[in-house]
C-alpha cells in the first residue's frame, strides 16, 4: 500500500512540475512574441516614414528641376 502512495504522489509531483515547466515556457514564449511584434512595429513605421520622404524628395527633386529650368529660360530671353 505504502508503494501505491508514494507512485501516486511522484505521478502527482511529475505532472504538477511538468505543467508547471510548460505554463512558465508558455508565457515566456508569448512574452517574447509580444516584444518582437512590438519591434517589428517599430520597423514598419520606419519603413513606410522612409517611403513618403523618398516620395517628397521625389516632388522636391521635380522642383528644383523647374526652377532650373525657369531661371535657364529667364537668363536665355536677358542675353
Amino acid at each position: 500500500m505504502t508503494e501505491v502512495v508514494i507512485a501516486v504522489l511522484s505521478l502527482f509531483g511529475t505532472l504538477g512540475g511538468s505543467l508547471g515547466g510548460i505554463i512558465v515556457s508558455s508565457k515566456l514564449t508569448n512574452y517574447r512574441i509580444e516584444q518582437l511584434e512590438k519591434k517589428q512595429e517599430k520597423y514598419n513605421n520606419l519603413i513606410e516614414r522612409t517611403f513618403r520622404l523618398e516620395e517628397r524628395a521625389e516632388v522636391t527633386d521635380e522642383k528644383f528641376k523647374v526652377i532650373n529650368h525657369r531661371l535657364s529660360d529667364i537668363e536665355h530671353k536677358e542675353e
